[in-house]
């Protein structure tokens, strides 16, 4: 897609407007999961997919958001916001607005025109791609000037405030801040962050399971639950862990034994999903993508059984790659439960990674996956 030259006719006409046009992209995290609300790291990388954002100011007090993907048109009233969202795709921008305004900004009214490239339902985060783009646009209308961490923080509080999603800071962290042909090591305690070179000789093959288990949203909850529970008993030899980002594996094995089985398995993972995350941000600066490899290998063995959020389609497609040539490491990403597989690999042998990947999966489940060939591309900003 990217194509702002198409979705500046789309909005000419349908609004007859000249509009400014912003981009954000969607993302995928090479490695750090469920370490967020343990205030720990992630390393994701912002994708060449993305969603363009098309705004050009209103006389009537209205906002009108049009999205091409949906080709759906809603309209609202500037001056009377809606106070959260109502299950609509729609709650994403407005949500945003709602935040924006919130920050004691008076919004006026304005044409939204919304399309994208990043799949729906795939992990690669097309929710905050749409949030950090509205930011942008809005933005310029109302003319605030947010840096992009501060931006990332308004789009995450509309997601858990106005949409009623309890998301981490990652997704809009990287899709406002993301640079092109690096990963972003991000500490979710203070929000620092290094970027790390991916070298252009490696591709981002993303393979999308196309499973996405029902039971997700109530594990979840389990998960951090059980994440939770043992923060609480080690919090209670050590005061000062307030997150399992403080405690170390020396601390599980004083003390796992107060836990339950279920609470321990979580932590253990959170801890060294931490210390494996650091490390391979390391490794990339130091152009060791042996190790890198390897600590991807050992990510997923971790995040499937020892957070068992896995399931056996995922585990699959991770295996079905180990024998491919070019692979750098496999391991499954994003919440999990279904979703995607990031592999890195060798980019001259992408394609056929890619084919020989697809054949074996579909022969092995019976489901033919999407696999998207991918690069780690820009933040978002203001299209020319």
């Amino acid at each position: 897609m990217h194509d702002p030259a198409s979705l500046r006719t789309l909005h000419v006409n349908r609004f007859q407007a000249e509009p400014a046009i912003f981009v954000a992209p969607g993302r995928v995290n090479l490695i750090g999961e469920h370490t967020d609300y343990a205030e720990g790291f992630v390393m994701p990388a912002a994708i060449d997919f993305a969603t363009l954002a098309a705004i050009s100011p209103r006389a009537d007090g209205k906002i009108v958001v049009y999205s091409e993907n949906f080709k759906e048109e809603k309209t609202y009233d500037a001056a009377a916001l809606p106070p959260k969202g109502s299950k609509h795709w729609s709650d994403y921008p407005m949500g945003v607005v709602s935040i924006l305004a919130g920050e004691g900004h008076a919004i006026p009214g304005f044409s939204l025109s919304l399309w994208g490239d990043v799949p729906l339902g795939s992990g690669l985060s097309s929710s905050a791609a749409i949030e950090v783009a509205t930011a942008l646009a809005v933005s310029s209308v109302i003319g605030a000037n947010y840096p992009g961490p501060v931006l990332a923080r308004l789009c995450q509080r509309a997601e858990n405030e106005f949409v009623g999603a309890n998301c981490g800071i990652m997704d809009q962290f990287i899709s406002a801040n993301g640079a092109e042909d690096h990963a972003l090591l991000l500490d979710c305690r203070d929000l620092s962050f290094k970027l790390a070179p991916i070298p252009a000789s490696v591709a981002l093959v993303i393979a999308n399971t196309m499973v996405k288990h029902s039971v997700a949203g109530g594990e979840y909850s389990t998960r951090r639950a059980e994440v939770e529970e043992a923060c609480a008993v080690i919090a209670q030899h050590r005061p000062e862990v307030r997150f399992l980002r403080d405690a170390t594996v020396s601390d599980l094995e004083k003390w796992g034994g107060e836990m339950s089985p279920n609470a321990l398995k979580r932590a253990r993972h959170v801890i060294t999903e931490n210390l494996r995350t650091v490390a391979a941000a390391e490794a990339l600066l130091n152009h060791d993508m042996a190790e890198l490899g390897r600590l991807m290998a050992e990510a997923h063995v971790s995040y499937s059984r020892d957070f068992e959020g896995s399931c056996v389609e995922a585990d699959a497609m991770v295996a079905l790659a180990q024998d491919l040539p070019g692979l750098i490491g496999a391991r499954l990403t994003g919440g999990g439960f279904g979703g995607c597989t990031i592999n890195l690999v060798e980019k001259d042998q992408a394609h056929a990674f890619a084919e020989a990947l697809a054949a074996r999966y579909t022969t092995e489940i019976g489901i033919v996956p999407q696999i998207h060939i991918c690069h780690a591309s820009n933040g978002a900003h203001k299209v020319n």
